[in-house]
């Protein structure tokens, strides 16, 4: 069992920021990332990044917005969030899997799932 537990989530001001951090209970991860849920929509991938973090994904609707990235001694992922805009608002997620796979964008891709964090944009 692998426990993700996040931090960061928030409410800023539509072009303001915010840093997303989820820190795994385990070394024994491979690739980390984040997606989120607004209400009534479904689960949506944001970014991966490789257990090196030489690799990183981003959802289209973040692309040139967010960055992630990780510490490995930490084992933690950090998702930077600049530029933010009311649709950016929803639970965010972290996610971890502890299997080798060359897909991201799907949430049958991993296997462990943090509680969530809310991030709220206001206009």
């Amino acid at each position: 069992q692998v426990q993700l537990v996040e931090s960061g989530g928030g409410l800023v001001q539509a072009g303001g920021s915010l840093r997303l951090s989820c820190a795994a209970a385990t070394s024994k991860t491979y690739a980390m990332g984040w997606f989120r849920q607004a209400p009534g929509k479904e689960r949506e991938f944001v970014a991966a990044i490789s257990w090196s973090g030489n690799y990183t994904y981003y959802g289209d609707s973040v692309k040139g917005r967010f960055t992630i990235s990780r510490d490995n001694a930490k084992n933690t992922v950090y998702l930077q969030m600049d530029n933010l805009k009311p649709e950016d608002t929803a639970v965010h997620y972290c996610v971890t899997r502890t299997f080798y796979s060359g897909s991201y964008q799907h949430t049958g891709d991993w296997n462990y799932w943090g509680q969530g964090t809310q991030v709220t944009v206001s206009s």
